[in-house]
């Protein structure tokens, strides 16, 4: 039931290429084929998983493709096609927040993605969707809002796996959003990093980890060097990512 609703909430699949990062042993992969999925392409590291999903292929013959390798050195674009793609996956925690940060922060946009649905730990998916001003927010929260609108679509109770986790999991969509203010990617990933690195810090003083000179790029950005990172809107960082690409601090 949880792998079914998993798979239907990532919306209408006819005709649409799902990518699947670790499917393991291929529960949700067969949940997606069974709802509809035009054809699954699923990224699969572990080979002791690979002869279970191999079975599962051959129940759909033509609508799945196994990729072994690691998610993050496989390049996915020999196996998109030219149809819309989604990716749908409980995503690994030690390469989870790592990969969502690739997926959003591509140089050219919209990405290869027409939706994002991923499972994370509850405090991951908080982060994503949090607003400043609260604990929660931070770098996560920053890129995944400047392009895109992440919502917690819902929760799943520990008591749903086997055996069950010690924490409570919680599925994220994300579609990116029609319009946004413009910024260099690389340059915004690394003025979040520096601000929320030490962020009980002044901004004047966190910033001191990546630039020379953070004071002249908060006084180009308008904004108070004595404030810090999580009292910052999406787009004063935006201002701020400017203001060092305009410096050539980037």
């Amino acid at each position: 039931n949880l792998t079914a609703r998993i798979a239907r909430a990532a919306g209408p699949r006819k005709g649409v290429t799902v990518v699947e990062i670790g499917p393991g042993p291929g529960g949700l992969t067969r949940a997606l084929l069974a709802e509809g999925a035009a054809r699954v392409v699923a990224v699969e590291r572990d080979e002791r998983c690979l002869a279970a999903l191999a079975e599962i292929a051959a129940r759909y013959p033509g609508r799945l493709e196994i990729v072994a390798g690691d998610a993050l050195a496989v390049a996915l674009a020999p196996y998109l096609g030219k149809g819309p793609a989604r990716i749908v996956a409980n995503l690994p925690y030690n390469v989870g927040t790592e990969l969502f940060v690739r997926w959003m922060t591509p140089p050219e946009w919209p990405p290869w993605w027409d939706s994002l649905t991923l499972m994370f730990q509850r405090e991951v998916a908080e982060r994503i969707v949090a607003h400043p001003g609260t604990g929660a927010y931070g770098r996560l929260s920053v890129l995944a809002q400047w392009r895109a609108r992440p919502r917690i679509a819902f929760e799943i109770n520990p008591a749903a796996f086997t055996p069950p986790p010690k924490v409570t999991s919680a599925v994220v969509q994300v579609a990116p959003a029609e319009s946004m203010a413009e910024a260099d990617p690389k340059v915004l990933e690394k003025v979040v990093a520096a601000a929320f690195a030490q962020r009980r810090k002044m901004l004047r003083q966190s910033l001191k980890s990546r630039f020379t000179d953070p004071l002249g790029l908060l006084a180009a950005a308008g904004i108070d060097p004595v404030r810090r990172a999580e009292t910052l809107s999406i787009p004063e960082f935006l201002a701020l990512a400017r203001a060092a690409m305009a410096a050539g601090a980037g």
